[in-house]
């Protein structure tokens, strides 16, 4: 086959007695889906889970990755941190805020004040800078950290006196010069935004140009009927009471779900190779593929293996994927959540067949033509022109298909 423009993955993973995903109130995620409530694990959560994992297939450890952070407190911690005890407090207090409107931006604030006084944009930041909690918690990636804590410390390290410090950090970090200087360093760094936001993307309103799209897209995951919860009460025994004591110094009750989900992720390859590569997405085809075609290949054990749960002390909530399905072709992706709008048994037989007829459905209509290969711990389990692959298999094929075709 040609190279895939699009590897799209299904799976249902089972949970027994566990809270994947809250809400504000504490209480399970919901979703009210053809006519039926059910219990959800939002797409974020799924994300977070994926990229701060552990394991052999993390993608920390993929060759050539880089890693991103997502924080407040990237100027201080990471960009001023390295410095502290290095040199004066007052040369650091100096040039951090300035740093900070460069990097975080100017808030509403600012800019008013700016406006009043006339000042030219991009100058007259705040003598403290942006504050903790007006900031956006911004994504950044280790290249861009690096550089802007060498360019932290040039200044720093030049001098002694904090005014002349702060003349050079402002000279640095004037707004226009200053995303001109980004911009620069971005299009000369690979992989400069990190791997993690090369994959799922990111939002900068202060700088619009270091904009990612997100070659990942990720479904929210649904069980595949009408949702199983039950209030789990439970009592903090005292160790030390005594014979007349209450046996217990606290009673409470926790929500806890039991469910069947389905889940879907669609990877945008010619994206994916852009981000990574730098090259252009039309010339995509072109590209070293490599680094995509290992990201992927991660990816699909990590949505198989990585579980999304909260309260693990107390639940356990570990569980691999039971089905998981690939598609890889060039016609634009669509999910096959409908399989499920009518609630079914909360079995896997009745779980795959509805997702096998729902497929055929699809290919009737439309002839699509993906190629596909799918894993199920159930001997019988078949989906309409998939082969039966391990996981192994799986991924080798979709890597294979990435780098030449070969699918």
């Amino acid at each position: 086959m040609t190279l895939p423009k699009f590897v799209q993955i299904h799976f249902l993973t089972s949970y027994a007695a566990a809270l994947l995903n809250r809400d504000d109130s504490g209480l399970a995620k919901r979703l009210p889906y053809g006519g039926a409530m059910r219990t959800r694990v939002s797409s974020q959560c799924q994300k977070r889970h994926w990229r701060v994992s552990d394991s052999v297939f993390a993608l920390n450890n993929i060759d050539g990755a880089e890693d991103s952070f997502r924080s407040r407190d990237l100027v201080t911690k990471l960009i001023r941190g390295p410095f502290e005890g290095q040199v004066p407090a007052a040369v650091l207090d100096a040039v951090e805020p300035l740093f900070q409107v460069a990097v975080y931006g100017k808030t509403k604030k600012d800019k008013e004040a700016e406006k009043e006084k006339g000042a030219a944009k991009g100058k007259g930041a705040d003598k403290e800078g942006v504050s903790k909690q007006q900031r956006q918690p911004l994504l950044m990636g280790a290249p861009e950290i690096r550089f802007l804590r060498e360019k932290f410390g040039e200044i720093v390290t030049s001098t002694s006196d904090p005014a002349e410090a702060r003349a050079a950090a402002e000279a640095f970090c004037a707004e226009k010069e200053f995303k001109v200087i980004m911009k620069e360093m971005r299009e000369g760094a690979a992989l400069h935004m990190g791997l993690p936001a090369a994959l799922f993307g990111r939002m900068v309103t202060s700088d619009t140009t270091a904009n990612i799209d997100a070659p990942i897209h990720v479904a929210h995951a649904f069980t595949v009927h009408a949702e199983e919860t039950e209030s789990d009460y439970f009592a903090v025994v005292d160790d030390l009471s005594g014979p007349g004591d209450a046996g217990a110094d606290h009673l409470g009750e926790v929500e806890i779900n039991s469910g069947l989900y389905y889940g879907n992720v669609v990877i945008d390859v010619p994206g994916l190779v852009s981000n990574l590569t730098g090259t252009d997405r039309a010339k995509w085809t072109e590209a070293d593929r490599t680094l995509a075609a290992e990201v992927v290949a991660h990816l699909i054990n990590l949505v198989a293996e990585t579980s999304p749960g909260a309260k693990k002390g107390s639940t356990a909530p570990h569980a691999y994927a039971h089905t998981v399905l690939v598609e890889l072709g060039d016609r634009q992706p669509r999910t096959l959540a409908a399989a499920f709008r009518t609630p079914v048994r909360p079995s896997f037989e009745a779980s795959e067949e509805a997702l096998a007829a729902h497929l055929g459905e699809h290919d009737r209509a439309y002839e699509t033509g993906e190629a596909r290969r799918f894993l199920s711990l159930r001997n019988a389990a078949q989906f309409p022109g998939a082969e039966r692959a391990t996981m192994r298999e799986l991924t080798d094929w979709v890597r294979g298909a990435i780098l030449d075709g070969a699918a």
